[in-house]
């Protein structure tokens, strides 16, 4: 009797689970998501075709997701780009640039197309002590680095940032 309860308790325990889950991290519920181009409050412009990119990518590289059109997608995600920042970090002796950083600061929303619904939101304060979804890149220009390996550095981490939002609530 007492290995019957024993081999009971230990199934149960099996059964619990801990916390983890079986498979991706993501809602099993949504089969696919529109992402429309981003918009931008900053006067910079172009940045939100390269996030998009990004964003897609990290969309078909890292979920089940299957990107769609408007009319066809359970979800949408939608992204604003709230401000970007370079910044001069040090100079040389001849007050040239030698290490600068981009920041970008990004609102996003996603939600279920089916039900209106916000799966999920994040928005972000222009400060970036206090923001959720900020990301940085740095260059230096001496060692031939540009402003364009910074920026796509700083977009693909914010593509990350933004695609683990859609991941599950624990």
């Amino acid at each position: 009797m007492l290995a019957l309860s024993s081999i009971v308790c230990a199934a149960l325990f099996c059964v619990s689970g801990c916390g983890y889950t079986i498979g991706n991290a993501f809602q099993g519920n949504v089969r696919s998501v529109y992402v429309p181009i981003a918009t931008s409050d900053d006067f910079r412009r172009g940045y939100e075709f390269q996030l998009t990119e990004s964003v897609l990518n990290q969309i078909k590289d890292r979920t089940p997701f299957r990107i769609a059109k408007s009319d066809a997608a359970d979800t949408k995600l939608t992204m604003k780009i709230k401000s970007i920042r370079k910044t001069v970090l040090g100079t040389t002796a001849d007050n040239d640039p030698r290490s600068l950083q981009v920041q970008f600061a990004v609102d996003v929303i996603w939600e279920d197309l089916r039900t209106g619904r916000i799966l999920a939101q994040r928005q972000v304060s222009l400060e970036p002590e206090i923001s959720h979804l900020f990301a940085t890149g740095t260059m230096s220009p001496e060692v031939g680095q540009s402003l364009a390996t910074a920026t796509q550095q700083a977009m693909n981490s914010m593509a990350r940032q933004i695609v683990d939002l859609m991941e599950a609530p624990w």
